[in-house]
Parts: C-alpha cells; structure tokens; sequence
C-alpha cells in the first residue's frame, strides 16, 4: 500500500495512486518554473456530462488561471500522453460556458500542447507549455469563444467515452 502524499496545490492529504506523482510533479513546474501562483491553479474540477439522458461526474486534473481567467486545462497521466489528447480537448471545450483556450496532455516529462479552439496540436514537450507571462500576453489578445451549441451533445460523448475510469468516482 502506497503512503498518503499532500497535494503541493491544496495541501490536502491524498492517495498516492495511478497519475498523481505526476500530477505533483506538473503542480510544481507550472509554479516554479512557469511562474503560476498556487491560487490561480484548481485541482480535480468536476465536469458533469450528460449521456443518454444521465449524469456522469468526472473532474479535470487541472485547471490554471491568469487573471481570474481559465487558460488551460491539463490532465496529467501515468502512462501514453497521446492516449489522452482527445479527452482534455473535451474537457476544455465543456468545463465552462466559455472554452479553455488551451489543453495540454502531460506525464510531467513530456506533454502535448492544443489550441482548443482549432484542435490543433501548438507545442510538444514541457518547454513549449506557456508561461504565466505568456499567458497574460496571450489572453490580452483573445477573445471568449463558446462552444458550438450543436456539437456539445457530441462532444460531451467523446469526453465520457474517454474517459471511463474517472466517472463516478
């Protein structure tokens, strides 16, 4: 049985299982090396999805503000980040009215970067994840884009296709 690990984000005592090193690991580098304050990142969102008439509960790993603005959704993961790519795209495309402008994939090690609003991969590797700096820059430029109204239904399948082992918990 693993020990108990406090969250470097929360502070709050948690399992030491499946993505989580990673996850610590990923909450220190966006703080320490990317210029992030602890309080402009959430851990763990929750994000309901509706499929075939029923909720599903799932959360997104991480979501990190500038300026009281969500910038990126991340879901960090212990194994293939290409696996999840399509997942966090969901993710920042339904967590909110407004889409995240970015989704990123990452182990901690390595990571991919997508603009949500295109869908196109922008960045591979943890040195292309933007900083706090370049976040501010970038969303000084950006505008609010909601999500199709009519693709929602299609995409909330896909994210709860996905992403089946973290609904319901």
């Amino acid at each position: 049985m693993l020990e108990p690990i406090r969250d470097f984000i929360t502070g709050k005592e948690i399992d030491n299982v499946g993505s989580e090193a990673s996850r610590q690991i990923f909450e220190k580098f966006l703080v320490e090396k990317k210029g992030f304050k602890k309080e402009e990142i959430q851990v763990a969102v929750p994000l309901i999805v509706q499929f075939k008439g029923e909720d599903y509960v799932s959360s997104i790993d991480l979501i990190v503000f500038c300026n009281d603005t969500p910038f990126m959704a991340i879901t960090c993961v212990a194994g293939s980040i290409g696996s999840y790519e399509r997942e966090i795209l969901a993710g920042a495309r339904l967590t909110y009215e407004f889409q995240i402008p970015f989704a990123v994939s990452t182990d901690a090690r390595n990571a991919v970067i997508m603009d949500t609003i295109s869908g196109k991969t922008i960045g591979q590797g943890i040195d292309d994840i933007p900083s706090r700096e370049t976040a501010q820059k970038q969303l000084a430029s950006m505008e609010k884009r909601i999500y199709n109204p009519e693709k929602r239904k299609g995409e909330m399948i896909i994210y709860r296709s996905f992403n089946m082992e973290k609904i319901n918990r």
